[in-house]
């Protein structure tokens, strides 16, 4: 069963920082497309930043100049580092695994709460 564990949400101030980690078991990443989604109150889940097995990395608005996106390849993690934080920047993030190879196949995370606020 692959599963996906987030961790390292939480309450930060604004202009602060955060790291999230998503680990996935159960499958041997191939080639992939792994990182993270957001999705706050009232809007549509949208694009933070993502990465493949080659490097190439997908910014979405928010993380364009503030947040980035890294890979521990014999750990099977991804590790956002957000920067420079904003209330708007309030939302669940939500981990998100493409594979192909083994295992085919996409899935998501529980998701972990981000709240900036002073």
């Amino acid at each position: 069963q692959v599963q996906l564990v987030e961790s390292g949400g939480g309450l930060v101030h604004p202009g602060g920082s955060l790291t999230l980690s998503c680990a996935v078991s159960g499958l041997t990443l191939d080639i992939y497309t792994m990182g993270w989604y957001r999705q706050a109150p009232g809007n549509q889940r949208e694009l933070v930043l993502t990465i493949d097995n080659v490097g190439i990395r997908y910014y979405g608005d928010p993380a364009k100049g503030r947040f980035t996106i890294d890979r521990d390849n014999a750990e099977n993690t991804v590790i956002l580092q957000m920067s420079n934080l904003k209330p708007e920047d309030t939302a669940v993030y939500i981990c998100y695994l493409r594979n192909s190879g083994e295992i085919w196949g996409s899935w998501w995370g529980q998701g972990t709460q981000v709240t900036v606020s002073s």
